[in-house]
């Protein structure tokens, strides 16, 4: 017995705010309501809720970095997990650390962040290599920051070092710096 297709699929990202609890009551009627009738639509945020899961469960480990949103942030927190969190305005800096008991690093990156249409993250980190270039990661323009859950074994493992982060806004094909953090790493006393 095959499975009917869903002639009008919900889109992924109206799928994920609607995991986050991101929709407004109406629409979030009309996609519940949608999800009751439709398998296919259903599987696919099935599968998006396990792939978020092993994401999550890897970000906890301090295993893999990635861009998070503000609410992610705060269910580590209400989990127990010790957080070191550091906001850092626009062409900001910070001087910064890990405790041996942190379990998650956060950095917020302040941003003026209205009205952009694709947003970019490049790094520079301290080893030397050439810098790493995120192409339109995730952000909310109404939190005015970007999240992002670094590595905390790398960072760890760094010496005294500063690392560099720029958001760069890339509206119509033209780009933009919108912010630009540095971090200024100091080993935590006798690590």
């Amino acid at each position: 017995m095959s499975r009917a297709i869903c002639a009008a699929p919900v889109p992924l990202p109206v799928l994920v705010d609607y995991w986050l609890g991101d929709l407004d009551a109406a629409r979030e009627d009309e996609v519940e309501r949608h999800l009751f009738g439709c398998g296919d639509c259903c599987a696919t945020l099935e599968r998006f809720v396990d792939l978020a899961g092993g994401v999550r469960a890897l970000v906890r480990k301090g295993a893999i970095a990635a861009v998070v949103t503000p609410r992610f942030v705060q269910t580590l927190a209400r989990t127990g997990l010790r957080l070191r969190e550091y906001r850092v305005p626009p062409h900001g800096s910070v001087h910064c650390t890990v405790a041996p008991d942190d379990d998650v690093l956060v950095s917020r990156l302040q941003a003026p962040l209205a009205g952009v249409q694709r947003l970019d993250l490049v790094a520079r980190e301290p080893e030397g290599t050439g810098p790493l270039r995120l192409r339109d990661i995730p952000y909310s323009a109404a939190a005015g920051e970007v999240v992002i859950v670094p590595r905390i074994d790398r960072i760890r493992a760094l010496h005294e070092s500063t690392s560099t982060l720029q958001l760069i806004a890339v509206d119509d094909g033209h780009e933009r710096v919108i912010g630009e953090y540095r971090f200024v790493h100091t080993p935590w006393p006798g690590s």
